[in-house]
């Protein structure tokens, strides 16, 4: 029984080991060959072996490349930046809404949550049209304000919200209106510093999605001022060459920027979710 158990535990660990070789490999391979130019990267790529891994002569030319020449920088920034927007505005509108979800009721409350939990189910494609018309008539296309407005109102982070509100007593809430507290007084003062998991998940969400976001900004970033960082990785390929080194080097940056955000709020994130599924 106990060779039976020592067994099992080898065979899920070495299934872990390989699941996370596998993960790991791409961003592996993309840090260095980053590190190598085009013609070794070509050279050693065939027959595989470990030259194909690991540089031969290693060099940081790609990124300095992407950042003197190409001015990788400004997109990175500008997606930082609008990320950072996205986060502030859509945090504070998302969970005003689901406090007014969560914690009050009124008029057609049930079917209009219907509708914010089916808004969220619709690919964002099938409204690119028509919030295109939208945004250029307001006159935003080509500035930040024409990426980051029409993606304030969330129905996943709304949802997010709402559930995890849903576990709070109503008789938090009713003794501080007894006690004189306005709406804003509970909302700011009781329910926000006691949902800093749920904020922490819902501005990585808001994050990902802005910093991963190709087809919005490609439509309404046209100038190289306002440009986001996935549509800045299609300047490093041509109609007839790719630049691969300065190409795998950009993705390197687009990828850890990320990685070195998400791992120091992973546990606050697992938590978020968790806690936020366990009604509904």
């Amino acid at each position: 029984m106990k060779r039976y158990r020592k067994l099992k535990t080898v065979l899920i660990y070495l299934g872990l080991c390989l699941i996370a070789i596998l993960t790991l490999f791409p961003l592996f391979y993309a840090v260095a060959s980053s590190l190598r130019s085009d013609t070794e990267i070509f050279q050693y790529a065939m027959p595989f072996t470990l030259r194909t891994l690991l540089p031969v002569r290693p060099t940081g030319n790609a990124y300095r490349e992407i950042f003197l020449k190409y001015e990788f920088y400004r997109p990175v920034f500008n997606t930082v930046v609008v990320s950072a927007a996205a986060i502030l505005f859509g945090c504070l509108i998302n969970s005003v809404a689901a406090y007014g979800f969560a914690c009050y009721e009124f008029r057609f409350q049930k079917p209009l949550y219907a509708l914010v939990l089916f808004s969220f189910m619709i690919p964002f494609e099938s409204i690119t049209i028509p919030l295109y018309t939208v945004v250029d008539g307001l006159g935003w296309v080509d500035t930040f304000a024409g990426i980051v407005v029409p993606s304030i109102a969330d129905g996943l982070v709304l949802f997010l919200f709402t559930q995890f509100f849903s576990d709070f007593p109503q008789s938090l809430f009713e003794a501080a209106r007894v006690d004189g507290a306005t709406w804003a007084d509970s909302f700011f003062r009781i329910l926000v510093p006691l949902s800093v998991p749920v904020f922490i998940t819902a501005s990585l969400m808001i994050f990902m999605t802005h910093w991963n976001s190709y087809l919005w900004p490609l439509l309404i970033a046209r100038s190289p001022d306002v440009r986001l960082i996935q549509v800045a990785l299609s300047d490093f390929r041509g109609a007839h060459t790719t630049e691969w080194s300065n190409l795998y080097a950009a993705s390197t940056v687009s990828a850890l920027l990320p990685l070195l955000l998400f791992f120091p709020f992973q546990k606050y994130f697992v938590q978020g979710i968790t806690s936020s599924g366990i009604k509904g």
